[in-house]
C-alpha cells in the first residue's frame, strides 16, 4: 500500500453536517487501521474537542494521533505522549485581550474541559463552546485567570468587524505570531509558524515517514498548507473553492461520505 498515513480534518470533512460521523465512514476507517493505516485528526479544535472522535474512532488501540491548535500541539493518543507542543508567549496576551475589549468582541483560550472566558453567553462564544463539545467557565478578569499555558486565544465577534481587526493584529503581530480566521466569525491567534504542514513534518519524522506516503483530507482555509504537502491532498466537494483549487483531488462532500470514498478508492 502505497499510502501509510490519512490526515483528517474534522468539521466540514470528517463530520457531516449533523456534525456526526456516519456508521459507514466510520466502518471504513477502523477497517483501515486494522490493515495498518495511521490515522491523525488534525484541527484547530483544542485537545478536549478532539478527544470524543479520537476515542470513537478508537486511536488509543490503534496508535493513532491528535494534531490540535492547528497543528500547535501533537499527542499518540495510544501511549498519551506529547510529542510536540508551542505555546503563546504570555507577554503578547494582554495586547490581544485589549484588541477584543476595545472593539467589543470576546476573547476565550482554553484548559482541559472548559472554555475561559468573561463573556460565557456570547453567541459566537457559544459556537465555539458548542463545536467543541466544552463547558464555558465564566472569569472575571481574563488575564488574571490564566494561570496555566496557552497555545492559542479566540477573538469571537461579528464578521465584517472581526475582518478589519485581523489585519491590524496581524500586522503588529507579523513577527511573533499567526493571525487568521477559522470561520468568518473566529480570529485564530497562535504562535509563529503554526499550521498543519509544518507539524505533519514533525509527525512524519518522528515515524520515519515521507509526505509521499500521506494522504491529507480538508475543506477549509488552515487546510491548504497540508494538501499542498502531502503526497495526496484531498479537498471535499463542499470545500471552498480555492482549497479545491490547491488538491490533487476533489472527492465526495462531506454529506456523501467523502473520507470513505478516498478510503476505498486509494488505500485499498
Amino acid at each position: 500500500m502505497k499510502y501509510k498515513m490519512l490526515v483528517l480534518d474534522l468539521a466540514g470533512t470528517l463530520t457531516n453536517s449533523q456534525k456526526q460521523i456516519t456508521p459507514h465512514t466510520l466502518d471504513t476507517l477502523l477497517d483501515a487501521q486494522r490493515r495498518g493505516v495511521k490515522l491523525v485528526l488534525a484541527s484547530g479544535r483544542p485537545t478536549y474537542g478532539i478527544v470524543p472522535v479520537a476515542n470513537l474512532l478508537q486511536l488509543d488501540k490503534f496508535g493513532g494521533y491528535i494534531l490540535a491548535y492547528n497543528g500547535g500541539e501533537i499527542i499518540n493518543w495510544q501511549s498519551k505522549e506529547t510529542i510536540y507542543t508551542q505555546l503563546l508567549d504570555r507577554t503578547q496576551i494582554p495586547y490581544m485581550y485589549q484588541c477584543a475589549q476595545e472593539n467589543g468582541f470576546a476573547i476565550v483560550t482554553y484548559h482541559n474541559e472548559f472554555v475561559i472566558t468573561e463573556t460565557p453567553d456570547d453567541v459566537y462564544v457559544q459556537k465555539e463552546a458548542i463545536l467543541n463539545v466544552m463547558k464555558t467557565k465564566r472569569v472575571d478578569n481574563f488575564l488574571k485567570a490564566i494561570d496555566f499555558e496557552v497555545p492559542k486565544c479566540l477573538i469571537v465577534g461579528e464578521p465584517e468587524r472581526l475582518h478589519q481587526l485581523e489585519k491590524k493584529m496581524h500586522e503588529a503581530l507579523k513577527e511573533t505570531n499567526e493571525v487568521y480566521r477559522s470561520e468568518p466569525y473566529f480570529l485564530e491567534l497562535v504562535p509563529k509558524g503554526i499550521d498543519k504542514a509544518r507539524s505533519l513534518a514533525v509527525l512524519l519524522n518522528h515515524l520515519h515517514l515521507s509526505p509521499s506516503e500521506m494522504i491529507a483530507c480538508g475543506d477549509g482555509f488552515n487546510d491548504v498548507s497540508m494538501i499542498r504537502f502531502a503526497g495526496l491532498g484531498v479537498a471535499m466537494l463542499n470545500a471552498q473553492p480555492v482549497v479545491k483549487q490547491q488538491a490533487d483531488y476533489v472527492t465526495l462532500s462531506n454529506d456523501e461520505e467523502g473520507v470513505a470514498h478516498v478510503v476505498e478508492k486509494f488505500m485499498r
